[in-house]
């Protein structure tokens, strides 16, 4: 009977034991919770002796880069645009340019199309052959880049298109739009990128045609053309052309792609069919600024400011002849880029229209002026201000200019 009783007694102890295990089981949980929440909740403790974090410092906006792009529009080499230049038996184009000089001289990059031919004699119309002085006056002006693609391309053939190119370069400046070769064409690309405090642009340039002349066998790339039929009708847009130039500058990545574009009809203000179609070939590839010249007249201007996009279709006559009616007159078209300092977004944040006039004098030569100061300064009758009858012109001139960019002028 005794054996019994101790076999009935071995279940309590061995629940005892379990019960026990759960406690210290318990005791083990509550004291590991505690470690993890204690200093969460009551970090004033300290209780592993850690050394408080300093606050973070909040991180500063970077600022953003601002710049000016300012362009001009059609240099036209004539017999009397040479010719304004003549001082003492030799060229000096100081004068014709000085009051121009402000505006052209703040750009960060300033470009001109340059209708034109290097060389170092033979000047005028019959060969558009510029005396080298002109564009060193130029690039002494604050110009800095110069269209080449354009009617005057191959003025002189092949050996013209290449003293072009030599003779911008020796004043200082920067050809765009053509090439001495097709090794040349292939190292550059078709494109300029310049990088400029920071916001790195690509320049392109285009031609409808080169007055109806056409390239030679195995010089297709000297010229970038917008046109398959550029020497014939201009109906045929060259879009696989055009995309691979614009493609090839993308592929360095810029952060805004200008287009110079040498098109339209002369003396004509409508806007064709194909010059839309080229507009939204490049608006589609990318390009932000499209600078238009040729028609020798001033065009619309249209901004779309929520995309931070520009096109000008025409700038008009920056020196040329003045000889017709609405060629007297052009703009200088001052961009504003803006480069976001946070988030790397490029894109024309705004732009001015600055009107100037070809005036002649009563020698018959030809100096540029701004027409906002020039009207200001005959109304307040300065000294050496313009004559009644260049005044009156030039407030009709001032005018067209806000009725045909949409941009109005204060007085």
């Amino acid at each position: 009977m005794a054996l019994g009783r101790r076999n009935t007694n071995r279940p309590k102890r061995h629940r005892g034991l379990k019960i026990a295990a759960v406690v210290v089981l318990i005791l083990a949980l509550v004291a590991l919770i505690g470690i993890f929440l204690l200093p969460k909740l009551f970090p004033e403790l300290n209780l592993f002796g850690e050394k408080p974090t300093e606050p973070t410092a909040p991180t500063e906006p970077k600022p953003d880069q601002v710049i000016h792009l300012v362009a001009g529009g059609d240099l036209n080499i004539t017999d009397k645009t040479v010719a304004s230049g003549l001082q003492d038996g030799g060229y000096d184009y100081t004068e014709v340019f000085r009051d121009v000089l402000p505006v052209l001289a703040t750009g960060d990059v300033t470009m001109l199309n340059f209708e034109g031919i290097g060389g170092a004699s033979g000047f005028g119309s019959a060969t558009k052959i510029a005396p080298p002085q002109l564009l060193q006056a130029l690039a002494t002006a604050g110009v800095d880049i110069l269209q080449t693609a354009n009617s005057c391309s191959i003025f002189g053939g092949l050996h013209g298109l290449r003293n072009t190119i030599t003779a911008v370069q020796a004043a200082g400046m920067t050809p765009v739009g053509t090439f001495a070769d097709a090794s040349a064409f292939e190292e550059s690309g078709g494109y300029l990128i310049w990088e400029i405090q920071g916001i790195k642009v690509a320049f392109v340039a285009f031609t409808k045609g080169m007055d109806g002349m056409g390239l030679p066998a195995g010089s297709e790339d000297c010229v970038n053309l917008l046109y398959e039929d550029y020497n014939s009708t201009y109906q045929k847009v060259d879009k696989d052309g055009i995309t691979r130039i614009v493609r090839n500058a993308k592929a360095h990545d810029p952060d805004l792609i200008v287009a110079m574009l040498h098109w339209g009809s002369e003396f004509n203000d409508k806007i064709s069919t194909t010059q839309k179609k080229i507009c939204t070939i490049l608006t589609e590839e990318g390009v932000d600024a499209i600078i238009g010249t040729h028609s020798h007249y001033v065009q619309t201007v249209d901004y779309n400011a929520d995309a931070g996009t520009l096109v000008a279709y025409s700038l008009g006559d920056f020196y040329g002849d003045a000889d017709k009616t609405g060629t007297n007159y052009s703009i200088i078209l001052d961009l504003e880029i803006t480069k976001n300092g946070n988030t790397g977004e490029t894109k024309i944040t705004g732009f001015d229209c600055i009107p100037v006039f070809i005036h002649e004098d009563e020698s018959g030569k030809l100096r540029l002026l701004r027409i906002r100061e020039a009207i200001r300064g005959y109304e307040s009758s300065y000294v050496g201000s313009v004559p009644e009858e260049m005044y009156q012109a030039m407030k009709t001139a001032l005018a067209r200019i806000a009725d045909r960019t949409g941009v109005q002028f204060e007085d």
